[in-house]
């Protein structure tokens, strides 16, 4: 089993050589952790807690944010489902509704098959993804 300082190295060394396409699937991998972490808290009413796995979930939306190339036209509608998303975690953390937070869920854990199958197909063309 690993211990914390040998995930965090390994984690680097995984952020470090991945493809920008790979660095996106990991950045929606990370949101679903901290999402699923904070619903349990949320169910457990453990709400500062909660909190900072939601301003986790918020800062990777934000990471997502300014990676786009606004070049492409799916940026610009990836930009307003990332801002609607982040009022969804806003609205959550004030009004306490837990649909909000499934709402996000959900897309996250879209977006990380998404990824998935485009890093797939992406592998067996050898050419690269950008957004």
């Amino acid at each position: 089993m690993y211990n914390a300082k040998q995930q965090d190295q390994y984690l680097k060394v995984k952020v470090e050589t991945a493809s920008p396409g790979e660095l996106t699937l990991l950045l929606y991998q990370e949101m679903v952790k901290s999402l699923l972490k904070a619903k349990h808290l949320f169910a457990q009413q453990q709400f500062e807690e909660m909190n900072r796995f939601i301003y986790k979930a918020r800062d990777i939306i934000n990471e997502l944010t300014i990676t786009l190339n606004m070049e492409h036209a799916i940026a610009r509608e990836l930009y307003d489902l990332y801002m609607f998303y982040q009022r969804h975690l806003t609205d959550f953390m004030i009004q306490r509704n837990e649909q909000l937070l499934d709402d996000v869920l959900e897309f996250s854990k879209e977006m990380v098959e998404t990824w998935k199958e485009a890093l797939l197909i992406v592998r067996k063309s050898g050419q690269h993804v950008t957004v």
